[in-house]
Parts: structure tokens; C-alpha cells; sequence
């Protein structure tokens, strides 16, 4: 079997290509630079000349503040991209598994978001993503799988967890987080092998989600990520997210429902700080390194 994942220099990209290598797969992980997704030429000739069985899309415009300016280009990457993609796929038979987000919902919610819940993206990212996950499944619905996920951290790139962990071990004053945004801490190295389980099983295509189970504030996570460092839990402080105004509209509320996986035979994704603690040791020794 041969995979394709593009957006390969990216923390989920280089999390698909470590867990693909570590079960001896045959693969090619590629940056925009080496592919450039949004080239419709170039995808199909590349996919065409290599016949990958499977295609990660794990390739976003991911500055979701930049996106508010930037509509058009960001929408050629999350958009037209990924209709690229699956496009390309078809012609081969290829299994496509496109990385989406939680932003294309309201955040405006009392229980967990279904799959199949009314989409009303908030911001000129969250549109755009809704958008490549509509060109998905419009252009190649019988193999095509869209993977939303959320608040995404590895010990690899920029990320939360990564500055948290940099804020406890260097710092000892105060650090203010929001309080008011409920999400899902997710694991890079989680959803990587949630994937890479889909690529390889029987599902039924369509939309699942990829997010650890259960849910935090984003002040709650930056307080599990000081304890576990070591830190004290008290230089956490919590804050109203209207403190810290942003050009792009964050979602208040965005914890996904994981009932699609109990209709495969693939289980739902591990409890977020169960997935934290099995993570922090690198993101630690990597935040020392780094300085």
C-alpha cells in the first residue's frame, strides 16, 4: 500500500509520516513547496505518475486571524486544494482523507456538535475549510473521509502546548488564559494513528471527528500542561476571552461528538489529558532544547 500525505512539514503531517514509518508503510510526505495542492496540474500529474492508494490531506492555510484579510488566498489552499485533491483521487480509486476543523460550526452550542449538524462557520478560516470539506464530498463521495479536529499540539512546530510548556519551565510570573472557550485538547500523535486506522479499515466514507475525548477550557488545558511540567498551577490565571480581542471570531463552544466511530470498528479517540500526559515528556525535552 502507498500513501500520499501532503502538508507533510506541518505537526500533523510529520505525526501521519512518524506513525505510517513506525508500522512500515510505504509512503511520500510532501510540503507545499514540494506540492503545491492548489496546482491543479501538478496534483494530477504527480498522483497520476505515482498511484497512491491513500492521500492525507493534512496541507491548510491554518492563520486563522490572517484569513480575515486574506479570504481569497486562503480559500485556493482550504478550498479549491482539497477539490484538487479529490479530483485526482477519483480518477484512481484512491481512498482521500481530508483534515477539516471545528470551526466550520457556530460554536454556539449546549451538547456535543454531530457530524451531521448544521454547519455556520463564523470566520473567513472556518468558511473556508467549510468549503474544502463541501468540494470533498460533493466531487468524490463514495471515498472520501473528512476529519474534523481541534486545538491540535505535538511537540513538533508552534503550537499551545508548546508555549505553555516554554511559559512554565522559563517563567514565574503570571500567565492569563481564556477561560471562556470550550474545546478539545488533541494530540497530534492521536489523530495521527486515528487516520492511519481509517486508511487502513473498512469505514463508511463520509465525516468523523477527530478530537480527544472530553473537554477544557483553554485555561484548563494551560493548567494540566503546568502540572505536568512541574510548574506551579497558581501562576495560571483565568481571563474573559473579551480581554484578548482577536480579527477572527473564536468559537465559545466547539467539543465534537464522537458517535460516527461506533459504527466502525475503530474507538473513539483517548481522554485528552490521558493524551497530554503521554506527550509531555517530549514537548518538554524539546521546549529545553528549543530555549
Amino acid at each position: 500500500m502507498n500513501w500520499l500525505v501532503t502538508g507533510g512539514s506541518g505537526q500533523l503531517g510529520i505525526a501521519v509520516s512518524e506513525e505510517l514509518d513506525s508500522r512500515g508503510l510505504v509512503f511520500t510526505a510532501l510540503g507545499s513547496k514540494d506540492l503545491d495542492i492548489t496546482d491543479s496540474k501538478n496534483v494530477n500529474d504527480f498522483i497520476a505518475q505515482n498511484s497512491p492508494n491513500v492521500i492525507v490531506n493534512c496541507a491548510a492555510w491554518t492563520d486563522v486571524d490572517g484569513a480575515e484579510s486574506n479570504e481569497a488566498s486562503a480559500s485556493k489552499v482550504n478550498g479549491h486544494g482539497p477539490e484538487n485533491l479529490a479530483i485526482a483521487a477519483a480518477v484512481l480509486g484512491s481512498r482521500l482523507i481530508h483534515v477539516s476543523t471545528d470551526y466550520v460550526f457556530s460554536g454556539e452550542s449546549q451538547k456535543p456538535f454531530e457530524i451531521d449538524d448544521q454547519i455556520d462557520p463564523q470566520s473567513a478560516y472556518g468558511r473556508t475549510k467549510a468549503d474544502g470539506e463541501k468540494k470533498v464530498l460533493t466531487t468524490y463521495p463514495e471515498n472520501s473521509y473528512v476529519v474534523r479536529t481541534a486545538w491540535l499540539y505535538s511537540a513538533k512546530g508552534k503550537n499551545f502546548a508548546k508555549t505553555m510548556t516554554r511559559l512554565a519551565l522559563n517563567g514565574d510570573g503570571e500567565v492569563r488564559v481564556v477561560n471562556d472557550q470550550i474545546g478539545q485538547p488533541t494530540s497530534a500523535v492521536d489523530l495521527a494513528k486515528q487516520i492511519v486506522e481509517l486508511g487502513l479499515g473498512v469505514a463508511p466514507a463520509g465525516i468523523y471527528h477527530g478530537t480527544n475525548s472530553g473537554q477544557a477550557s483553554w485555561f484548563e488545558f494551560a493548567r494540566e500542561i503546568f502540572s505536568l511540567a512541574g510548574a506551579d498551577t497558581n501562576r495560571v490565571v483565568p481571563v474573559f476571552s473579551s480581554e484578548y480581542p482577536r480579527p477572527a471570531k473564536r468559537p465559545s463552544y466547539s467539543v465534537l461528538s464522537h458517535e460516527a466511530w461506533l459504527k466502525t470498528s475503530i474507538a473513539p479517540m483517548r481522554d485528552w489529558k490521558i493524551a497530554l500526559a503521554s506527550v509531555m515528556p517530549e514537548v518538554i525535552s524539546t521546549v529545553k532544547v528549543e530555549g
